[in-house]
């Protein structure tokens, strides 16, 4: 498969790049590791015109600000996924987004190619689009191809793709903001309000916009991520789970707050917004409130769920439980592991 013809641009400032997405607006596509990208074009699902690289951009940086008056790390959109499972920062304070990029693609894309801006961005996926142009030539189009039928969900009247991507799920667990810059000026927006929930346009972005910055707000607590995968390289997740636990100011066992996020299960990763109420005021070492919020989660994501991931219906939603069971669980070990170094201390 070949990629089709298209014009190159490459801006030494991020200016100059904000003023090509100015004049290209639809007809661009941002460069930066290409690891989506590239593929999508070989295979026919996108042609454009113009690809402006990121290459000469200084975007690739973790580091620890005060925004607003409040601790936050800062990541650059361009950052590699090397750099994050790596950064110290990251560990000690978002533990769950350096497990989430741990787990994406292979060893070699995460140190060549990879960025956590283009994980962020990576179009939904299906099995029954994401396929060659000649594969798709011998059927009638989908909703994502432009047509009318959705071969996931009979007589859908939408696109019913999904979100795969591992280090989204996380960072909404950990209720990340984005920056998305234009020209003349930028906006941060909540990454849980970035997806629209839309198949076949699934960010709330202008064309002529561009994500340049991750905000993560430091907090005292416990995140984890697991994820499930044919492979443990490589492969998309066919179910995964970021969550998040803050202490209580009055006792450090008991929760103060929690945040549930069910990924790889619709067109957006999904807030789980009852379950995660559900465990404040509990205390960290109550299963029993874990597992049915474990549950409760299940149940809300199986009403996204479609046969569009090679995968059954039935053992993706025993799944979802069992992955956010396991990432609570994490959460609680580290919690545990915490509290014992304090008592030794």
């Amino acid at each position: 498969m070949r990629l089709p013809r298209f014009d190159y641009l490459g801006p030494d400032t991020l200016e100059g790049a904000l003023a090509f997405l100015a004049i290209h607006r639809d007809d661009a596509r941002i460069l930066a590791g290409g690891t989506d990208l590239l593929v999508r074009m070989k295979k026919g699902l996108l042609s454009p015109k113009t690809l402006i690289s990121l290459k000469a951009l200084e975007l690739a940086y973790i580091k620890k600000e005060t925004i607003d008056g409040r601790d936050c790390l800062v990541i650059g959109a361009k950052t590699p996924i090397s750099d994050i499972i790596a950064s110290d920062l990251v560990q000690k304070h978002a533990p769950a987004l350096a497990t989430a990029c741990k787990k994406i693609g292979a060893i070699t894309l995460q140190h060549f190619a990879g960025t956590i801006g283009g994980n962020i961005l990576q179009d939904n996926r299906c099995q029954h689009y994401n396929q060659s142009d000649f594969h798709r030539s011998g059927r009638q189009a989908c909703h994502k191809d432009g047509g009318k039928i959705c071969y996931a969900k009979d007589e859908s009247d939408r696109c019913n793709s999904t979100c795969q991507s591992d280090g989204a799920t996380a960072l909404m667990a950990l209720n990340a903001g984005i920056i998305l810059a234009k020209k003349g000026g930028k906006r941060q927006v909540d990454l849980a309000d970035f997806y629209t929930n839309d198949g076949i346009m699934p960010f709330a972005c202008e064309p002529d916009e561009l994500l340049t910055q991750i905000i993560l707000p430091v907090q005292d607590g416990y995140s984890a991520y697991k994820r499930l995968a044919y492979r443990s390289a490589i492969d998309y997740p066919i179910v995964c789970a970021g969550v998040l636990l803050t202490l209580s100011k009055s006792s450090e066992s008991k929760i103060n707050g929690a945040r549930i996020v069910v990924g790889a299960m619709g067109r957006s990763p999904l807030y789980m917004a009852a379950a995660s109420t559900s465990l404040k005021g509990k205390n960290f070492d109550d299963t029993d409130a874990f597992q049915q919020a474990a549950k409760a989660a299940m149940d809300n994501a199986a009403t996204f769920a479609v046969h569009n991931l090679g995968s059954t219906l039935e053992y993706r939603c025993s799944m979802a439980e069992e992955m956010v069971f396991q990432a609570l669980n994490k959460a609680v070990a580290a919690h545990q592991s915490m509290e014992k170094l304090k008592t030794k201390a």
